[in-house]
């Protein structure tokens, strides 16, 4: 019998700031505005013993969450790896700092649900 897989996910949300400087001429993506993201991050594994599970959610969620907050109300361009932040380049914002703690780390998803626009990263 083939071991079980499993995937899990938490989900956090931050407001923050940004323009694109190299944004095509002339467009709105150019100029400074913000938004409201959600960012989901999945853990994909075989549920380990002794406690069966992939990893511990709790973990997850703060890790997910203090990351979140490095970018809280605040201007994305003025981070390191974000001068250009598109969901892209968020997405893989958040996978270099969680992939360390959860090397089981397969996707992580940043979205702008109020304009219904997603990027998802699929680590292999």
């Amino acid at each position: 019998m083939s071991s079980a897989i499993f995937e899990i996910t938490k989900a956090a949300t931050f407001d923050a700031a940004h323009n694109l400087p190299d944004g095509p001429s002339g467009s709105p993506y150019t100029r400074l505005h913000g938004h409201s993201f959600k960012v989901e991050a999945t853990v994909r594994g075989e549920a380990v013993p002794p406690v069966g599970w992939v990893a511990d959610l709790g973990e997850l969620d703060r890790a997910l969450r203090a990351v979140a907050l490095e970018l809280d109300h605040g201007l994305l361009n003025d981070k390191p790896g974000l001068e250009s932040p598109t969901l892209e380049h968020i997405c893989l914002y958040f996978a270099e700092r969680l992939k360390p703690a959860f090397p089981g780390l397969s996707r992580v998803v940043v979205s702008r649900p109020t304009i219904n626009e997603s990027c998802a990263l699929v680590l292999g």
